[in-house]
Formats: C-alpha cells, structure tokens, sequence
C-alpha cells in the first residue's frame, strides 16, 4: 500500500511539472506590448512589425524621429545599409536601414551595474523591406530588445532587469506607432 502510494505521488508531481515547465530567462525579462500588438517570442532577439499600407520609408522615419523626441530618446546615430550595398553594385532588393536609440535616463540603469552592457548600445530599430506572405514588397520595422540582449549578461541586477523592461516597452510602443505613422 505504501509503495502504491508513493508512487502514486510522484506520478502526480511529474504530471505537475510537465503541466507548470519553468520559465525561461527570456520570458523573465520582457518588456510589455501594448493592445493589439503581436506576443513578444521570448526566445527572439527581434520583435517585428509590418508597416501600415500606404506608409513610405520617409513617413516611418519622421514618425520615429518625432515620436522618439517626444518620450525623451535621442536617435544620435541612422546607417543606411541601402547606400552601402549600392555602392559595391549590389541590388539591395528595397530599403534597408538601422537607425539607433538612447535614452539615457534609462540606459544608466542598466550600465552602472553592469558596464559590459555597453556592448548592445544604442538600442537599434531596423526599418526595410522584405517580401510578405503574398511574396510583395513590404515594409517593415523591427527592434533588437533590450531584455533580450540582457539575458546575456550574468547575473543581471533587478535594477538592470526592471531598466531592460521599461527601455523594450518604450521602445515597442515606438515602433508600434511608427508602423501605424503616428507623431
């Protein structure tokens, strides 16, 4: 009877754990979407978004630019890979550029406790153009996120972790207004 009991006990335990599995570091750290946005895949570095039809690069970019100003963000950096690939008389097949984000304020949360951070900085935003489902050019926004890059540093600090946090959900209501053209 003991050993039936027994048994039945750990039967009940590894039920519980394949129904309750451990989150991972990833899904520890991430930022928040707004309504209506897609899941964040917490095992992706990139968070991406299609571009509202109708939009142009320009509108994107005016978009970001304004938006990023008006959440306190600096963009001191944009490199237009277009121009480069264009330059060595490759077809670059559509726009593709990153531009770079700062907020300070929030930044030196996270590279005082841990200065090799300074590796993932200036956050990035990506804007380009790939092919859809429908195998049409699209244009697109995407963020490399912050939390994501943070689960690579050991032993983060919830100083650093709850920085990552408010830097990615910044950022992805930047992106999410930008892909839509708001200012």
């Amino acid at each position: 009877m003991r050993l039936s009991a027994v048994l039945f006990l750990v039967a009940c335990m590894l039920c519980a754990c394949s129904l309750n599995p451990p989150k991972s570091k990833h899904a520890l750290l991430s930022g928040q979407v707004e309504a209506g946005m897609p899941a964040i895949d917490p095992t992706n570095a990139i968070y991406e978004l299609p571009v509202r039809e109708g939009l142009t690069y320009q509108d994107v970019t005016e978009s970001l630019k304004s938006l990023a100003l008006s959440i306190n963000f600096v963009n001191p950096a944009n490199f237009s890979i277009t121009e480069h690939i264009k330059n060595r008389g490759i077809d670059p097949q559509g726009i593709k550029e990153v531009q770079s984000f700062c907020n300070l304020s929030l930044g030196t949360e996270i590279f005082l406790d841990h200065p090799e951070f300074l590796v993932f900085a200036p956050c990035r935003i990506a804007i380009y153009e790939k092919p859809d489902a429908n195998r049409r050019m699209r244009l697109f926004i995407a963020l490399a996120r912050p939390t994501y890059d943070l689960s690579h540093i050991k032993q983060p600090t919830l100083r650093a972790q709850q920085a990552a946090r408010d830097l990615e959900t910044s950022l992805l209501s930047l992106i999410n207004k930008a892909s839509k053209g708001d200012f």
